[in-house]
């Protein structure tokens, strides 16, 4: 024969046909919205290198969360600015925080939501570390206790998912058996079990007011060359009792997604952290890129990589995209 007899380009030739047969479908009940809970009232504070994302106080928040719904996300993750810190961090589980209220008024006003909390030190300690300290180390146990104290704290105002995004060793056990041990074991863990020291979390710890005091995280968070050690982390955490396993950051960490789902098969998260995102803005804005078209790429590309739940800022708009 002349020509092969098969071409690849018949079903490529239009749009309808190329529907038709696509492999991956992104939707928007894949997607979860962070958000940003400061102190005040009618608070919008704008994130300059997160363009279009902002610190918001409770009532902001309520009202994004209404949007975001009504736009198709099942989900939020909320992370929390307090007005004081302290070295250990005591407004994490304080009933009357930021986060604490805006879980109770998200689950009066916007009941279908699901509502995800970060747990973690380091938005409320005054050093910026993400536990207790030692020294100029942080103290691996003693850290549990207060991370315990938060996901209860986050379970009492009325969380559906608790998630501990730490990296100490044994948090998934420890707050599985306090929330077992206080009537809520209905409250689920997503845990983040692979999440490297990374330097696409530049803007977030802008957002977040999370910038470490003195050195970094690598005693802590994953050195970036280890798959392996990655694979080790997720089993752990499902033994200890993790109902859903994230890896983050998502773009450099695209192979690591298909080994965990490759290997564990259990529901896996992907966070399409704050560096990534303002990546795609700025160049979106300066004009380099297609912002619609590339956001819409990477996003299938972690959902072909195999998570099932994409943690992104994006979430709002990608999902109005979608809906049509």
């Amino acid at each position: 024969m002349p020509f092969p007899i098969n071409r690849p380009r018949r079903l490529r030739r239009t749009e309808t046909i190329r529907r038709m047969i696509r492999e991956t479908r992104l939707s928007a009940d894949d997607l979860i919205l962070p958000m940003f809970v400061c102190p005040g009232r009618g608070v919008k504070n704008v994130i300059k290198s997160m363009p279009g994302v902002a610190q918001m106080s409770v009532d902001n928040v309520v009202a994004e969360a209404r949007e975001t719904w009504a736009a198709g996300v099942p989900a939020v993750i909320l992370f929390g600015i307090p007005e004081r810190k302290d070295a250990q961090g005591s407004e994490a589980w304080n009933d009357n925080g930021e986060v604490q209220r805006a879980i109770r008024e998200i689950k009066e006003r916007v009941p279908g939501l699901a509502v995800i909390t970060d747990v973690c030190m380091c938005e409320y300690t005054d050093h910026g570390h993400c536990g207790a300290l030692s020294g100029n180390d942080v103290d691996n146990d003693a850290t549990l206790e207060l991370l315990t104290r938060s996901a209860l704290s986050h379970a009492r105002a009325g969380a559906d998912i608790v998630a501990p995004s730490d990296m100490m060793d044994g948090r998934v056990g420890a707050i599985r058996g306090a929330l077992d041990g206080n009537g809520f074991s209905h409250v689920a863990i997503m845990a983040y079990s692979a999440k490297f020291a990374s330097a696409f979390y530049g803007p977030f710890r802008e957002a977040a007011e999370s910038a470490p005091k003195f050195g970094d995280r690598r005693s802590y968070q994953m050195d970036p060359p280890n798959g392996d050690e990655a694979m080790r982390e997720v089993a752990m955490d499902l033994d200890e009792g993790a109902d859903i396993v994230m890896v983050k950051p998502a773009i450099p960490y695209l192979d690591l997604i298909y080994r965990v789902k490759q290997e564990f098969n259990v529901p896996v998260a992907a966070y399409n952290v704050s560096g990534e995102y303002s990546m795609i803005r700025a160049a979106g804005i300066n004009g380099w890129l297609d912002e619609e078209r590339a956001t819409m790429e990477v996003l299938t590309s972690i959902k072909r990589a195999g998570a099932d739940l994409i943690l992104t800022y994006f979430a709002k708009d990608v999902a109005r995209k979608l809906h049509g």
